[in-house]
């Protein structure tokens, strides 16, 4: 008898824009990879110079937000419940409901590529929470909790 795991599933560009309603420059995410559904999933974003934020964070020192990381933590876990759920194409709408134990703990530069790290702590319905990490060549970044609902516009 083997043990093998089934293969995990990835998002690329075009599948999170089917998912997710947001757009340059909000969209923070380049692909997601490694998703078990209802589970964990880890998404990619390669930070650039040529992003708008870099003009006025901060001027001669470009650093990554932090609250765009914890940003691109949600758009990941938004990814994995769209893949889990199946919602490619249905308008999903995903709102906020809290964060919780946000830390930060490197700052994120032009270059680096954010590993983001998303677990489901509780699923299934409208309401999820996750857990989040996000990592720049092995090295914690940030991390934190937070909640969303996942919302379907209606008609």
């Amino acid at each position: 008898m083997t043990d093998q795991a089934a293969p995990m599933l990835t998002a690329d560009i075009q599948l999170i824009q089917r998912i997710i309603p947001h757009r340059y420059p909000f969209l923070l995410i380049d692909k997601v990879r490694d998703i078990v559904p209802n589970k964990t999933a880890t998404g990619i974003k390669n930070v650039t110079f040529n992003e708008p934020q870099f003009q006025g964070h901060f001027p001669g020192t470009p650093i990554f937000p932090g609250v765009q990381i914890i940003e691109a933590l949600a758009q990941t876990a938004c990814v994995l419940v769209g893949v889990s759920l199946d919602l490619a194409d249905k308008n999903m709408l995903v709102y906020f409901m809290g964060i919780d134990a946000a830390k930060f703990r490197r700052k994120v530069i032009p270059g680096d590529v954010l590993e983001l790290r998303v677990e489901v702590k509780r699923g299934g319905g409208k309401v999820w929470k996750f857990t989040g990490s996000a990592t720049v060549e092995g090295e914690l970044a940030a991390e934190c909790e937070f909640t969303a609902m996942m919302d379907m516009p209606k008609g």
